[in-house]
């Protein structure tokens, strides 16, 4: 008679994988001693084990037989669409359609592909578009506004759809936006059409990058000689990254709420303190526009100190022609006139000098000592307005040291490019005395309900909203992000 193997299971074997109970040592046994030895648990284990050995079998019959059948039918859909007459109808949805496959379809395993590759995939497609086996639910409507670009601006600046548009206009009792501002807007100032060309449209924002690309490459790049107060320079990258790179400051202008501001007004108060380090003067303030319109506000500083009494301004011939420019044509504002001269030929005798202009070092580069010209001018009451170079500040004598009253200039030496003329962040430095004249804003250390030190804006005694009638904000924007850079380049 023959033998049989005995696989013991785990909970009748100890350590060394010999049987435990009455078949100890056996490893191979007579089918009759087998029958006689072994546990019931154990015999209801083998025929578990026969039971499902049975399914797999009936398994892989059903398995094999739908192979066979859908190999079939894609052979009889591939006759169905040579035979057809008008195969692009077929497929002409496609371009409003989109088909997704049926998961039945989608969770077969790596059998079916391997067994009828490439053709079972074209048999899987065909079936979506000819054999309709896909179902309610597998299919998708796409949209033409979806298909478009959808980066244009009204799309992602406009707040307001055009139902949004339609409602507002309907509870001011109008049919629309154009109903109303034809009963807003006189039809004698309307143009009666607006062609931009290529433009009427409206390109998109990648549109809009590449017709800038294209535009900034006609431009020709030479290296700047002309001086004049702007020069080329170098930005390290971790400024360049940090600061100017930064979206936390791309859109800085005043910081009105300092519970939120405190990072801003510190490096604003850090850019005040080195101004006053560089110009020898106590008082700075938070930057303007550009050098020109901070002479121009230190020209006008000089005429509200002198009441108004004195109405002529002279400018030395060694300033920057773009600064004699500006300061002509705010003059006229303030009803002074601006006199041009060269230094050794100013006279004060008139007695109606509120001030004068001189460039500290030249527009062409020489450094002068302006110790006896200041004592002079003192002398016949006139104030003085120095505009100077930071960079050149590092290494020449202080203006505060000469007695200048007020110093202007602007930071464009420390780091930032030319730019075609800007942006660029100016200061304005004076003394205690003239505080309350100065324009922009000033950054001041303060202590909070808590006690603790904080920092806000200690003076803004000329903006819009609280001396309108003298404000002069609108050419006191705070350049704070080329400010920040500058110092921490500085």
């Amino acid at each position: 008679m023959s033998s049989a193997t005995l696989y013991t299971p785990s909970s009748l074997t100890n350590s060394n994988g010999i049987i435990t109970r009455k078949t100890k040592h056996l490893r191979t046994l007579k089918p009759q001693v087998l029958t006689q030895n072994i546990s019931p648990l154990f015999s209801l284990s083998l025929s578990v084990a026969a039971v499902m050995e049975r399914a797999r079998r009936l398994a892989n019959r059903a398995i094999l037989k739908r192979l066979v059948s859908e190999a079939k039918q894609h052979q009889k859909n591939e006759s169905v669409l040579h035979s057809s007459t008008t195969p692009m109808l077929l497929y002409s949805s496609s371009r409003c359609m989109s088909s997704v496959s049926s998961p039945a379809l989608r969770n077969r395993g790596s059998k079916t592909d391997t067994l009828l590759g490439r053709s079972m995939n074209i048999a899987t497609m065909s079936r979506g578009v000819v054999g309709g086996f896909l179902g309610v639910g597998s299919t998708r409507s796409i949209s033409v506004e979806a298909l478009q670009a959808s980066d244009t601006f009204p799309r992602r600046h406009n707040s307001a759809t055009p139902e949004e548009q339609s409602k507002m206009a309907e509870s001011c009792g109008f049919e629309s936006i154009d109903s109303l501002v034809d009963a807003t807007v006189p039809k004698s100032i309307r143009l009666k059409e607006m062609k931009f060309g290529k433009f009427d449209g409206g390109l998109t924002e990648s549109q809009m990058i590449e017709h800038m690309k294209e535009l900034a490459s006609k431009n020709k790049v030479f290296k700047s000689y002309i001086g004049m107060g702007y020069y080329n320079t170098h930005v390290p990258p971790v400024i360049l990254r940090n600061i100017m790179e930064n979206p936390a400051w791309y859109t800085q202008y005043t910081p009105y709420q300092a519970e939120i501001s405190q990072g801003r007004l510190e490096s604003l108060l850090n850019y005040q303190t080195m101004i006053t380090d560089l110009t020898g003067l106590p008082m700075s303030n938070a930057s303007l526009l550009d050098e020109g319109t901070a002479a121009a506000e230190a020209m006008s500083m000089c005429n509200h100190i002198q009441k108004g009494k004195k109405k002529t301004f002279i400018i030395a011939s060694n300033c920057h022609p773009q600064t004699i420019d500006i300061c002509k044509t705010r003059a006229a504002g303030f009803d002074l006139k601006v006199v041009t001269a060269d230094l050794k030929d100013i006279d004060y005798k008139s007695g109606d000098v509120c001030g004068v202009l001189v460039q500290y070092p030249g527009t062409e580069g020489e450094v002068l000592d302006y110790g006896e010209f200041i004592k002079k001018a003192h002398a016949h009451e006139v104030k003085v307005v120095m505009a100077s170079d930071l960079l050149a500040l590092t290494v020449l004598k202080p203006p505060g040291e000469f007695g200048a009253d007020i110093v202007v200039g602007s930071a464009q030496r420390f780091g930032v490019p030319m730019g075609y003329g800007g942006p660029h962040a100016a200061f304005l430095a004076t003394s205690q005395e003239y505080k309350r004249m100065m324009p922009g804003r000033i950054i001041g250390v303060s202590v909070d309900s808590s006690g603790k030190t904080a920092l806000r804006m200690a003076m803004q005694t000329r903006e819009q909203h609280i001396r309108r009638d003298k404000a002069t904000s609108n050419i006191c924007t705070a350049q704070v992000t080329c400010s920040i850079g500058w110092f921490n380049n500085f």
